[in-house]
């Protein structure tokens, strides 16, 4: 186990536990496998766009992400970024055929095409305020929180019942974050970063592939910020795949070392922290005079 900030226990990217049972799908889409066989890049778009009335939230992006990569997708509001998220989760979709006539557009997702949401939340982990405020809208407890995971819900359906095995599970995965005393709790009576906290246990119950932060760190003060970003560096270390999406590069931890910025849809670039992480490029992505400072890996901006 590591110990992040505040003596914040980080769990590993693969528990001293086994893997817990869930509900199994048929049908043709890809069945979730005990023992991972999918190919090293997780996320494969080519060519995809995205409408809404008329107008492309995204505009032919092509991306590919690979395990154990930390990538940080970084760009204004309005950029394409939480249509993005939403791609990887499958709340959209893109266009079937390329409106400018290029390359047919495609999502893979674990070197696949189909997928059933909920077997997809296995394997992809979300955190983000807005799941956040659904879940706190919802009054269950902290462990209804996590172990509604097991089902691919926010809170325990009349369906769902939660053996003692995955009960067992979820309250080790409390534990190992140091939340295990909130059990019981309301998630809308915790704080923002105790809250946040219970998102990343019910993330991480299944051990996923990666881990998709929204601007997870959207209502923090600074000082839980900081401390909740250096226990997700911690857990990049213990081996969870890290994709940060965010509009503050103050938030990009040192672990990340691929930043792709995106900017009215499109890609503006792809490469290392070293290559875009200054006054030029800034300035360009968020359309204002930036000034970059770095220290020990972090990474500030002003307004010149």
């Amino acid at each position: 186990m590591l110990l992040g900030a505040d003596g914040l226990a980080i769990i590993h990217a693969k528990p001293a536990y086994p893997a817990m049972p869930h509900r199994s799908v048929s049908g043709p889409y890809h069945a979730r496998m005990d023992s991972d066989t999918s190919p090293s890049t997780w996320l494969d778009i080519r060519a995809a766009t995205v409408l809404r009335n008329g107008r492309r939230l995204l505009d032919n992006l092509t991306l590919a992400m690979d395990r154990g990569q930390h990538t940080a997708i970084l760009g204004p509001n309005g950029s394409g970024k939480s249509t993005l998220v939403k791609l990887i989760e499958r709340r959209v979709y893109p266009l079937a055929a390329n409106p400018d006539g290029g390359p047919r557009p495609q999502v893979h997702l674990f070197g696949h095409a189909r997928w059933h949401i909920s077997e997809l939340k296995h394997r992809i982990g979300v955190v983000s305020a807005a799941l956040q405020d659904d879940v706190a809208a919802d009054r269950i407890t902290v462990f209804d929180a996590v172990a509604s995971s097991f089902f691919a819900s926010r809170g325990p359906g009349p369906d769902d019942h939660v053996t003692a095995t995955q009960r067992e599970h979820s309250l080790a995965v409390l534990a190992q974050l140091g939340i295990r005393h909130l059990a019981d709790r309301v998630v809308a009576t915790l704080s923002t970063g105790e809250a946040r906290r219970v998102l990343i246990a019910r993330a991480l119950v299944h051990a996923p592939a990666a881990l998709l932060l929204d601007e997870p760190c959207a209502g923090l003060d600074m000082a839980s910020r900081r401390r909740f970003l250096i226990d997700l560096g911690r857990l990049a270390e213990a081996g969870t795949t890290l994709v940060m999406v965010t509009h503050h590069i103050e938030e990009i931890l040192p672990q990340i070392q691929r930043v792709v910025m995106l900017h009215h849809g499109r890609m503006l670039a792809d490469g290392t922290k070293a290559a875009l992480m200054n006054d030029a490029r800034l300035s360009t992505l968020f359309d204002t005079q930036v000034t970059v400072a770095a220290s020990d890996g972090w990474y500030s901006a002003h307004l010149r």
